[in-house]
């Protein structure tokens, strides 16, 4: 099928061009390449933003069958300081990517959301019908996107899925800019420079591997997990002083962070419920934690070998 993936560029929409390509689909991406420099020369890329009027006729012109929307404003940070910037991008850029693919005549769009969406979760690991509670600008365009996906499958017939994604790490994940806090300890204790973590260390975050993710976004461009919210997790808790020691391991470094106060507005716990994802795609995170940051950590000295000096 024609696939169209937004954010092509990035971190996660990179590999996803990647399984989509190697599973036989034509793949146009979309990247404004202000933060996602992984391009690929066999790949049709429209180096644009996601909220450019002139997507609506590129996006005719293809008339992919599936859109896979990854293209966002991820800081929470930088959301709080610009809100307008971040609606902009999120809500608006993903009101045109949705008439792009209702004017092509396109089937699907596969929707990226966030944990962040559930806000402080009553129960862990949330469930993927638990109530929305944003508590940042970033978190509420998410949210906004959800329900202008379930807008335009009620208005138009145009069918979704909503991926909500928990903390995902992995190669082409870098420490420069807004970065998980995998890639920002393994790039630190490969250059022997301190690492520092927030608060007590007791803080909790759920970790699932990159190719995990893309595997969920690959299933759900098909027919299955129609109308539905879909969490990509693992459903396991790693404390940020267990996942230091994690990757202090993989990287073959000292397990010596410095501790700083918490950080305003961080929540103490977050991991989702996979248990509606595995019901509706036959997906599940296969690759364990360690495995992971052992992959991390190589892509990583390959990286760091190859940078200039």
């Amino acid at each position: 099928m024609r696939v169209l993936v937004t954010g092509s560029a990035g971190f996660i929409g990179s590999h996803l061009v990647d399984r989509l390509v190697a599973d036989g689909h034509e793949v146009v991406g979309v990247d404004d390449l202000s933060s996602g420099s992984n391009v690929r020369d066999d790949v049709e890329l429209w180096e644009m933003d996601v909220a450019d009027p002139a997507l609506l006729d590129r996006v005719a012109a293809f008339a992919p069958d599936a859109a896979c929307h990854l293209a966002a404003q991820v800081s929470v940070r930088v959301s709080v300081g610009d809100p307008a910037r971040d609606a902009r991008v999120n809500v608006l850029g993903t009101a045109n990517v949705l008439e792009a693919v209702r004017r092509a005549g396109g089937r699907k769009v596969v929707f990226t959301s966030s944990c962040a969406v559930y806000g402080v979760p009553d129960a862990l690991p949330v469930p993927a019908d638990a109530p929305l509670r944003p508590a940042s600008p970033y978190a509420a365009s998410k949210t906004s996107g959800e329900v202008y996906c379930g807008m335009y499958r009620a208005l138009h017939g145009l069918d979704y899925t909503v991926l909500t994604l928990a903390n995902v790490y992995g190669p082409r994940q870098t420490p420069e800019g807004e970065a998980g806090v995998v890639s920002i300890f393994t790039d630190a204790l490969l250059a022997g420079r301190p690492t520092r973590v927030f608060g007590d260390g007791t803080q909790t975050r759920d970790y699932v591997y990159v190719g995990d993710v893309v595997d969920a976004f690959a299933r759900a461009v098909g027919p299955d997990g129609g109308g539905e919210r879909l969490n990509v997790g693992t459903g396991r808790q790693t404390t940020d002083r267990e996942l230091h020691a994690l990757v202090a391991a993989a990287v073959g470094a000292p397990d010596d962070p410095e501790f700083a106060p918490p950080r305003l507005g961080d929540l103490p716990a977050m991991a989702v419920d996979p248990a509606r994802t595995r019901a509706a795609l036959g997906w599940t995170a296969s690759v364990e934690l360690r495995d992971g940051l052992a992959r991390t950590a190589e892509w990583a000295r390959e990286r760091a070998a190859v940078r200039p000096a």
